[in-house]
């Protein structure tokens, strides 16, 4: 139930912004909503060639990176490569992570540190941030 809200949010968002809907983005979504952590491009790929065979690497990248500009995937490079995921808020708000760097699961932070730093930057325009933690989760750390 919980995965039909959010996909179904998500492709509402993908037709405001003028996305085609289409049976490979939904998969597309539906991966990323089921995995709920970062996961490598790769990987998507793998599992929607499976779904689609033929499908290229460049399409799924290339909806990676607009999913991304709109807000309802997230992306961040980890381990030497980019990583996605499926944005944890629900309203596809602003927030960070808490990353696992054993298996990959993430947290999701609501303190933005952004009001500290602006404070000492009062006469400079900040274009953008990106805030990330790593460690082990308890799951990860109890083994």
């Amino acid at each position: 139930m919980m995965e039909t809200t959010l996909l179904e949010k998500a492709l509402v968002k993908v037709k405001e912004n003028g996305l085609k809907y289409t049976k490979k983005r939904e998969a597309l979504l539906q991966f990323l909503i089921k995995n709920n952590r970062y996961v490598a491009a790769r990987e998507i790929y793998d599992f929607l060639n499976e779904c689609f065979p033929g499908l290229s690497y460049d399409t799924v990248y290339r909806n990676l990176r607009e999913f991304c500009d709109i807000g309802i995937v997230e992306d961040t490079e980890f381990q030497g490569e980019m990583k996605f995921r499926f944005s944890c808020s629900g309203n596809f708000s602003h927030h960070h992570h808490f990353i696992c760097t054993v298996c990959g699961k993430t947290k999701e932070l609501e303190l933005c540190p952004m009001d500290f730093f602006q404070e000492q930057l009062d006469d400079y325009e900040i274009d953008g941030h990106r805030f990330e933690l790593y460690g082990k989760c308890p799951a990860c750390r109890n083994k």
